[in-house]
């Protein structure tokens, strides 16, 4: 039986032996998941223009909100055949009606949240889920001891109620927060259950079957992408001092040494070019075959 909710046909889905198949309107129109993907950013960006009274926004405004280009917004907009209006630009409130259909955030979607710990708690009282389109129906967790305790108005139930409460609370996305070693584990009693899509917040790759949507949530990951621009920026930031030091041309006039020596002055050079950069001034060695640079 399909579960109860609206059924447009933007949103279709149909029952098969093995479970409910998910085919959502993107998909079946074309639209890449590229242009998928960045959909909740134009309607993020627009909701906000919206709620600020703006009619209507140019394809430069709205693609600067949401952060991308604007031929990459006017391309994206193309698969939903909405092209705006030549000198006035796009409605907004049209856009956010028709964004919001296609995602399928017209109708109500019910959410179960596995894993009630610190991040799962978090989950459960981030109050943007009801104004998107999305009802958590139940907190669950295998702590017994947590079982009853109320997290943002909810009840935290046993995972031994899993199937059931999915039956019951017509559940249609799973919500994953627990630790690495049980998120397999969740994973496939959510699917068995009936589960299609899953938001996975748990550290590790799940493995599912055809016809099964995963989304993942790895912020370490995130963290760690940071960090290598950080890196990389500051890899950049050192080259540009150092470059306009490294070998000036009066340094070294060729005459001064012989052919032999040149290599050893300029590595020479190029390391008191560093330590100048960093305030440091680089002294002669024994032999006294270093030049001494001091800085200016």
């Amino acid at each position: 039986m399909q579960r109860g909710r609206p059924q447009p046909s933007s949103t279709s889905r149909s029952i098969v032996a093995s479970g409910r198949t998910h085919r959502p309107a993107a998909r079946s129109r074309g639209i890449p998941e590229a242009t998928v993907a960045r959909l909740p950013l134009y309607l993020r960006a627009l909701t906000a223009l919206s709620e600020r009274s703006v009619p209507t926004v140019s394809s430069e405004e709205l693609a600067s909100a949401a952060g991308v280009n604007s031929a990459k917004l006017r391309k994206d907009f193309s698969y939903l055949g909405s092209y705006g209006t030549r000198g006035v630009g796009y409605d907004v409130e049209y856009l956010v009606y028709q964004i919001s259909r296609e995602l399928g955030l017209t109708q109500d979607w019910s959410v179960v949240i596995v894993g009630i710990g610190n991040l799962g708690a978090a989950l459960a009282n981030y109050g943007g889920f009801a104004s998107r389109g999305f009802r958590v129906a139940a907190l669950i967790d295998a702590d017994s001891a947590q079982t009853g305790k109320l997290v943002a108005g909810l009840p935290i139930r046993h995972t031994d109620e899993l199937e059931s409460i999915i039956e019951e609370s017509q559940v249609s996305i799973g919500v994953i927060a627990t630790p690495a070693g049980a998120a397999q584990e969740v994973c496939d009693r959510l699917v068995a259950a009936g589960v299609t899509s899953i938001l996975n917040f748990a550290p590790t790759v799940l493995s599912v079957p055809d016809g099964v949507d995963v989304r993942k949530v790895d912020l370490s990951i995130e963290l760690q992408i940071l960090a290598f621009h950080e890196q990389r920026k500051a890899g950049e930031e050192l080259g540009e001092a150092i470059q306009p030091a490294a070998l000036p041309k009066t340094a070294l006039p060729k005459a001064a040494l012989p052919k032999a020596a040149l290599p050893k002055a300029a590595a020479a050079v190029q390391t008191t070019a560093v330590q100048t950069a960093a305030g440091r001034s680089e002294r002669p060695g024994p032999d006294g075959d270093v030049p001494v640079v001091m800085p200016a």
